[in-house]
């Protein structure tokens, strides 16, 4: 196979790999997520609201995913995310002006496009391209660490910029007060998601350029005929909808820090950045251990983690005043979750997927994958929103268990398909 001839590019091109690849969803997502609490209060929304704008999102987003898949199979990878971070920042000037919640609709279409169609399928690309034959499971969970590292980072500093421009403490702030704060926020924010596009451009290498030769003479909608007869692309598209289901439920664990644990809007905004800072600190150990074990097997460990921890959650047992099985159960549902986005780019070389095709094949299989985007965030808001409280998040914990269950039956079935055995010889 031509990819075993690849070598791993340069670490600094895999650094902005990881910065870039956190930092484009920084406005869109990571703020919404840490600052859940927060980000309703000043934007006037209920959780069924912020749900439709990710679905508004997700909706646009599916339809880039292919023909942006296609576009990274023909296009250096530099030039297309540096383009994506330029546009994607643009939107963070829309949002500082806090609009109404039409624009914000709009905007968040608008992100869905940015995002992806030019960004998305150029970064696995690019990632699996550093990573060569041998180091798939290293490059990728060295690229989902890094980028849970740089989320963690950014939050973590605007949850510090946020409270410095606070004029009093929280719990004593206004809403104008409140909202005057977090415009900070957004505007360091979409700041360095700019600088990071220059560089991006400036400082990344090209490292595909033989590979791009033989991808120009491809006929696009052959490839995409080539890549749906793999049957390890469906089972990829049922383990990844899996995982991102898990992936949206961390989006309210500063709310059930807020809701039913009753922390206040900085304490819940402390919990969603530190939580973060589990997906560096799993997806190292998944780097240091997945040259040694089969990837299929790393995220079959993955699944039934995620569903230990969401059964504890769905059953209601972390209730108020029981912050130790809090912290205890939401590592376990967080550590299941980043174990297998670490790794289900990754098992793509396991599933005979070939190089030439990735980026038609990550555009089809995120058509599919990341739908939670569109059904996953209105569902969890309107839950939240009818079963206040603990009941609530009772039944969106309940939801994952179901999914957990489903991606971890398509593992094995991956596993069975492809013939891999649970220890390398």
């Amino acid at each position: 196979m031509k990819n075993s001839k690849i070598k791993k590019g340069s670490f600094l091109s895999l650094s902005l790999l990881i910065l870039s690849g956190e930092l484009i969803f920084l406005l869109p997502y990571v703020l919404a997520r840490v600052f859940r609490p927060t980000f309703l209060e000043v934007f006037n929304l209920n959780n069924f609201e912020l749900g439709s704008l990710f679905s508004v999102y997700g909706t646009i987003a599916l339809l880039s995913y292919i023909y942006g898949g296609v576009i990274a199979d023909k296009f250096q990878p530099k030039k297309l995310i540096a383009a994506s971070l330029f546009f994607t920042a643009l939107g963070g000037l829309v949002l500082v002006n806090y609009p109404s919640y039409f624009t914000l609709k709009v905007l968040y279409g608008y992100w869905g496009f940015t995002t992806v169609f030019l960004f998305w399928g150029a970064m696995i690309k690019a990632t699996r391209v550093w990573g060569g034959s041998d180091n798939q499971g290293q490059a990728f969970a060295f690229l989902d660490g890094g980028r849970g590292l740089v989320a963690a980072s950014m939050s973590s500093l605007g949850v510090l910029i946020f409270s410095a421009f606070l004029i009093n403490d929280i719990e004593s702030s206004n809403l104008m007060e409140r909202k005057e704060a977090f415009k900070y926020v957004i505007l360091f924010s979409s700041f360095i998601v700019f600088m990071t596009g220059f560089l991006v451009l400036f400082l990344m290498k090209e490292n595909q350029k033989n590979i791009s030769k033989n991808e120009n003479n491809l006929n696009s909608f052959l490839n995409i005929k080539i890549v749906l007869k793999i049957p390890s692309v469906w089972l990829i598209m049922i383990i990844i909808i899996s995982a991102y289901v898990g992936y949206k439920v961390t989006d309210i664990y500063s709310l059930y820090a807020s809701d039913v644990m009753l922390f206040n809007d900085l304490e819940a905004a402390n919990i969603g950045s530190l939580q973060l800072y589990l997906r560096p600190m799993v997806c190292l150990v998944i780097a240091l251990i997945a040259g040694k074990s089969n990837h299929i097997y790393l995220i079959v460990f993955g699944f039934i983690t995620m569903l230990i921890g969401s059964i504890i959650f769905a059953l209601g047992v972390v209730q108020l005043n029981m912050n130790l099985v809090f912290y205890f159960s939401l590592i376990i549902v967080a550590t299941g979750t980043y174990a297998v986005r670490a790794l289900y780019f990754s098992i793509m070389q396991e599933g005979t997927i070939p190089l030439v095709l990735t980026g038609t094949a990550v555009g089809l299989i995120s058509i599919v994958g990341y739908t939670p985007d569109i059904f996953a965030t209105p569902i969890i808001g309107y839950l939240l929103d009818k079963y206040p409280g603990l009941l609530g998040h009772q039944y969106v914990f309940s939801i994952l268990v179901l999914f957990s269950i489903l991606g971890l039956l398509a593992s094995l079935k991956f596993a069975r398909l492809n013939k891999i055995p649970v220890e390398e010889s």
